[in-house]
């Protein structure tokens, strides 16, 4: 983390002069600065633009600046994101609109605007690009950089590139970004959440697990509230308590996913800045041959829809973590749900149990013509389906689903059919559609 150490090489973030020591910059005279040991070493980056939605629309409607803005669904839905103001009062993203409402009563709500986000995001995107060709996209409004040898090309090291770009994103775009510099991806993650808005963190191999003594163990990507309740069970609720386990022992507890509480409690995170790949998304979507209202038969053909998508996944050898369920209604509205899961995934069931719970509140009464699901934001096959510490039953799933891919590669697609499947081959015909 950012220390104020009279011998620890600074930087300004105001002039990006660097320099040793001192709470002023001697250049420039600003307050600015950003100071730590390890400052002008280090080369993973993770970027994150500062309440991205509600920050575009303070831009376009300089109206709203001093306002708590929220955008989202009116009445109904939930808080997509909103901006700091808002926050101060309590809302919160994802939060059910009506409960922000009350929170903040005096918000301005807007809809998303997502083809305009898209835009600006595809634009800091690029900016990005100019620095190095290893950004990894992890969201429209975020994603991990590694800088290594860019020094070189830019003539200045990672962390005078990455103050610059956060001050052209403000000067070019008219928005904020935080920034957290590290030694590895976890930890630049969570550098970048420590200071917000416009932060810039810095978080060292030397002093790393002396930071994340101090956390809760939530703060390890991949723990969340179910997973932090199992664990609270067993008294372990911070990650100091995991610095102080051996790997064996908490191998035996949680399986692999005691040994990768081991690693990132202690700052070991191996994982590399993967450039987006070519393919973005892999879907499947079915025209029905007559409209479909009732969910039993509606879940009959998202689970063909499922198959298609993990075997084209599996093919490409891809897996993702954000799965979207589309619709299209008889008038030809189109509906589309999203959501996104904390480690990636291929697996038919996995994409299957998602669609499930994104398909029965839309399953109210409406005739759809068309049902479909996909998978996008793609991470390394490694993380991928990894077992299920609060649900083994989950795990057993996900491995007879593994073993009757081996057999089906052995054998062929029709050696061996789950009852699921066989169910719903018997369902009315309907037009399939594969989207790449």
């Amino acid at each position: 983390m950012a220390t104020s150490g009279i011998t620890a090489p600074s930087l300004c973030r105001t002039c990006f002069h660097p320099f040793e020591g001192g709470k002023h910059c001697p250049e420039c005279g600003r307050p600015r600065i950003i100071a730590h040991p390890e400052l002008f070493d280090l080369t993973i980056a993770h970027i994150d633009c500062d309440a991205f939605y509600a920050s575009i629309e303070k831009r376009d409607n300089p109206e709203l600046a001093s306002k708590p803005v929220m955008i989202g669904g009116e009445h109904r839905g939930v808080v997509s994101t909103c901006c700091y103001i808002a926050r101060m009062n309590g809302v919160r993203s994802a939060m059910p609109m009506y409960k922000a409402k009350k929170l903040c009563p005096d918000a301005v709500v807007l809809p998303p605007r997502m083809k305009h986000y898209q835009a600006v995001g595809h634009q800091i995107r690029e900016m990005m690009r100019a620095l190095t060709p290893l950004v990894e996209p992890l969201s429209i409004d975020e994603a991990f950089l590694d800088l290594s040898g860019t020094d070189r090309l830019h003539k200045a090291p990672a962390a005078t590139l990455l103050a610059r770009f956060a001050q052209e994103v403000e000067n070019e775009v008219g928005i904020t970004v935080s920034i957290g510099l590290a030694a590895n991806k976890f930890l630049a993650k969570l550098a970048s959440d420590m200071d917000k808005p416009r932060g810039f963190t810095v978080i060292g191999e030397a002093d790393a697990k002396t930071i994340l003594a101090d956390l809760p163990i939530t703060r390890i990507y991949g723990i969340g509230d179910k997973t932090a309740k199992t664990l609270a069970k067993d008294g372990l609720t911070q990650i100091s308590q995991l610095q102080e386990m051996e790997e064996a022992s908490l191998m035996r507890r949680y399986g692999e996913t005691g040994q990768r509480l081991y690693r990132l409690s202690r700052g070991i995170d191996n994982r590399k800045v993967t450039p987006s790949q070519a393919v973005k998304s892999v879907s499947s979507e079915r025209t029905l041959d007559r409209d479909l209202i009732d969910y039993t038969p509606l879940e009959d053909r998202l689970w063909q829809a499922c198959e298609s998508v993990s075997a084209d996944l599996k093919r490409k050898r891809l897996a993702g973590i954000t799965i979207t369920l589309k619709l299209k209604t008889s008038m030809h509205r189109i509906i589309t749900r999203s959501r996104t899961v904390s480690a990636p995934t291929q697996l038919a069931g996995t994409i299957f149990e998602v669609g499930q719970q994104l398909l029965k509140p839309l399953a109210d009464g409406t005739p759809y013509r068309l049902i479909g699901i996909g998978v996008s934001h793609f991470r390394p096959l490694s993380e991928a389906d990894q077992p299920d510490l609060i649900e083994p039953a989950r795990t057993k799933r996900q491995s007879a689903e593994k073993a009757m891919d081996a057999l089906r590669g052995k054998f062929g697609s029709a050696a061996i059919m789950t009852g699921r499947t066989a169910m719903s081959a018997k369902a009315a015909p309907t037009t399939p559609k594969n989207k790449k």
